[in-house]
């Protein structure tokens, strides 16, 4: 069954005619994905490659069928075409772009509200169900299709993960890069507990990073309601207090956000910690082991 992206997941690409867009719509394409319209403002009643594109996300909607969409616009169109998908209905919206302006991302937090969207990113991976498809920058040959789900703030450590686990002949669910932004649109707690729900996933990779809450709140959350096992890793280890390392997000502040504190939470809710983000698939080997 996986998650968010499934075998009724009809993809439009907002930007299908840049050069990210085009290239990632291809390689989508070529992983079975069902692209079905693209939407450059302008272009509309024109082609790329037989995909037909539209001037609005909303026609896109009622002329194609789209219910997700690939955002591969700059930065200062982002957050007018996050919009334009929630207006228009769409029901999974993954915006690859970095560099989006906070107060634009507060913008589109609020209106994503009660609006029955799932938001993943900006400035993400974007997410994968190996066997159906995939909206973003996730390597095609990395992936195969099985039980375990991978979410993570981190995308080359995204990557990494999912590679351990398909040389390990240990298949994915669905895989999400949430993006490492201070504000992204899906964060950890509203994606488990649809890995918890999931009749496919049977075990879950969290790989969280230091600064904010993000991975105290699903320990929290672990600790209540998730009966599957969780394998953790906390990026950021090392990083001296005050300073930003790699992501906008990932700066500890106040004494709060230290990876120490997240493994420490994460461990008393009964996940798994892991230490070296190398092993982390060989744990879930043996996790799984034992379970069968």
């Amino acid at each position: 069954m996986a998650i968010l992206f499934n075998k009724n997941t009809r993809v439009l690409v907002q930007g299908i005619t840049g050069t990210e867009g085009s290239f990632h719509a291809r390689e989508a394409i070529s992983f079975g994905t069902k692209v079905v319209a693209g939407v450059t403002p302008g272009k509309g009643g024109t082609e790329f490659e037989g995909i037909p594109i539209y001037n609005r996300v909303s026609d896109a909607v009622q002329s194609a069928g789209a219910n997700a969409t690939a955002i591969y616009v700059p930065a200062a169109f982002a957050a007018d075409a996050m919009l334009e998908a929630i207006e228009a209905g769409m029901g999974l919206i993954v915006c690859m772009t970095e560099g989006i302006p906070v107060l634009d991302m507060v913008k589109v937090k609020h209106a994503l509200k009660g609006s029955g969207a799932y938001l993943i990113g900006p400035n993400c991976p974007g997410i994968t169900t190996p066997g159906v498809g995939k909206i973003g920058f996730m390597p095609n040959f990395i992936h195969k299709e099985g039980a375990v789900g991978v979410i993570s703030r981190s995308g080359t450590l995204t990557y990494e993960v999912i590679w351990q686990l398909t040389s390990l002949g240990i298949g994915q669910s669905t895989s999400i890069g949430i993006g490492g932004d201070p504000v992204v649109g899906s964060s950890f707690l509203d994606l488990l507990a649809l890995y918890n729900d999931d009749p496919q996933t049977a075990a879950i990779v969290l790989i969280g990073e230091i600064g904010g809450t993000m991975e105290e709140e699903a320990a929290e959350y672990i600790q209540s309601n998730v009966k599957k096992p969780v394998v953790t890793f906390i990026a950021g280890q090392t990083a001296p207090p005050g300073r930003r390392m790699g992501h906008a997000g990932a700066i500890i502040a106040g004494g709060k956000g230290t990876a120490a504190a997240k493994f420490a939470a994460l461990e008393r809710a009964g996940a798994v910690v892991e230490k070296n983000p190398a092993a982390i698939g060989m744990r879930i080997k043996s996790i799984l082991e034992n379970k069968n």
